[in-house]
């Protein structure tokens, strides 16, 4: 007879409790798509686009809002921990290949969440320099290394507690966006570009460019996050109005943040000049109201990347717990604190993974890592999942339902695989054992790596506990 892993039991695994509310859900949001992300991309986007640098942010804001489609109908109709992980299961068949898609999922994310959480401390740490000289080595290590402990600290506590923290922060995100654009706006010297030269005519030959490729894989990774909501799933009041209301917020109130921002810095900065700038931040407040002013710019530059750490690692958080409480993972994860009622196994594993890649890798390409382990998986694979299930279980009892369907799953995975195709770092390699030489590995082969062994150890998995594919008859 087949058997399953049983589910976690009742001393171990509590429900997660309905606290967050609408401003709470958005500004966690908010605070996860900002963080670092613009401030280090900003003049890498300006270095790949030239003058034209403003269209690779409209395009990165119009693949979040139709990929912000799939989601709130998922979200909406699924609000349960764990957001793509149960959002895969159910697509592809709880028993068949849901599990694999899940598993998947959740494989990666034990990876590529403590990459992103490494990724905005080590960004931290970096902005961190231009207050305090960071000159040796292991200084910004330990900076980066502190801040993911502090993070932990400030996590491990309840979730209404945590939704208040979430506003607070947030306030200081909009307060730094708001002095940097009013600052451009009142300064401005040079005209912005918002067309390409030869007008409407010239678009399209600059949208399917490889600069514009290059640089829409650095302004997504600056988008990303406004989907967090759905990760918190359990936890939202009346989640079928308020978390397609707080993906749509979140979207349109970012995407109007970054295009103010970049227009504010370009008009101030020149684009040559502003894409050889490491703190862009720093120089384009030091430039209107000097070094006193600019100190203080990047303390809430610290500030803001701070808040996006603090939402990234509470989503993340609650997968493996899902995936856990759902008996498709170790047991262990699906334990909650037993008087605070977060799954604190979880949270201490991914934060303290993320502590040791904050202390063994550089910010570099990370950015592009992190994209290409998601990309096939998450996101490709969530948008297909939204026509299985609407195949299997009709649109009757859809609280949200994506407008002009099939057209934005078809647009998103077109676009998705097009920012895929479009990634050109990888990791040069050297030969083990005192081999001469190296090879290059392009990040889109390590996720494909990632993904065959995360395969093998699903199937090994599965044959050891007797459950699909190597049960006899299963459930379809």
């Amino acid at each position: 007879m087949p058997h399953a892993t049983p589910p976690a039991s009742p001393e171990t695994t509590a429900p997660l409790r309905r606290r967050l509310g609408l401003v709470q859900a958005t500004a966690l949001n908010m605070i996860d798509m900002v963080g670092i992300g613009p401030f280090v991309t900003l003049p890498l986007v300006m270095g790949f686009m030239g003058p034209n640098f403003l269209l690779a942010w409209v395009v990165g804001a119009a693949l979040s809002l139709v990929d912000g489609l799939i989601w709130s109908e998922l979200g909406a109709a699924y609000p349960e921990a764990g957001g793509s992980y149960r959002f895969l299961k159910l697509a592809y068949g709880e028993h068949t290949w849901g599990r694999l898609m899940s598993f998947l999922y959740v494989w990666q994310t034990l990876v590529q969440a403590p990459l992103v959480v490494a990724s905005g401390a080590i960004g931290f740490a970096q902005y961190f320099g231009y207050l305090v000289p960071l000159t040796e080595w292991w200084q910004p290590k330990l900076v980066s290394g502190v801040v993911v402990l502090l993070l932990i600290a400030l996590l491990y506590r309840r979730i209404e507690e945590v939704g208040r923290l979430g506003v607070l922060l947030c306030v200081g995100v909009l307060g730094l966006m708001g002095w940097l654009i009013f600052g451009g706006l009142m300064h401005a010297t040079q005209p912005v570009q918002w067309l390409p030269t030869g007008g409407v005519g010239a678009l399209p030959g600059v949208l399917l460019s490889a600069a514009m490729g290059q640089a829409t894989v650095k302004t997504i990774y600056s988008y990303l996050g406004y989907y967090n909501v759905c990760h918190l799933g359990g936890e939202v009041q009346e989640p079928h109005k308020l978390i397609p209301r707080s993906i749509f917020l979140s979207i349109l109130g970012i995407m109007a943040l970054y295009l103010l921002l970049n227009w504010s810095v370009g008009s101030v900065i020149p684009w040559q000049e502003a894409g050889q700038s490491e703190f862009i931040v720093s120089t384009f407040v030091e430039r209107l109201y000097g070094a006193t002013a600019a100190k203080a710019a990047t303390a809430l530059v610290l500030w803001v990347a701070f808040a996006s750490l603090f939402a990234v690692l509470l989503g993340y958080s609650r997968i493996p717990y899902a995936a856990a409480a759902d008996g498709e993972f170790l047991p262990v994860f699906a334990r909650t604190h037993p008087t605070k009622h977060f799954p604190h196994v979880s949270l201490l594993l991914l934060g303290g993974v993320g502590f040791v890649f904050s202390l063994l890798f550089k910010l570099g390409e990370v950015i592009s890592a992190i994209l290409a382990m998601r990309i096939l998986v998450q996101f490709v694979g969530q948008a297909i999942g939204v026509v299985l299930l609407r195949r299997r279980r009709g649109t009757a009892g859809l609280p949200f339902r994506m407008p002009l369907y099939p057209l934005p799953v078809v647009v998103v995975v077109a676009v998705w695989l097009w920012v895929f195709s479009s990634i050109q770092e990888g990791i040069e390699i050297s030969w083990p054992f005192g081999g001469s030489g190296s090879f290059f590995l392009p990040f889109q082969v390590a996720a494909l790596l990632m993904m065959t062994l995360g395969s093998i150890v699903f199937l090994l998995w599965s044959r050891q506990r007797q459950v699909w594919p190597f049960q006899r008859n299963h459930t379809t």
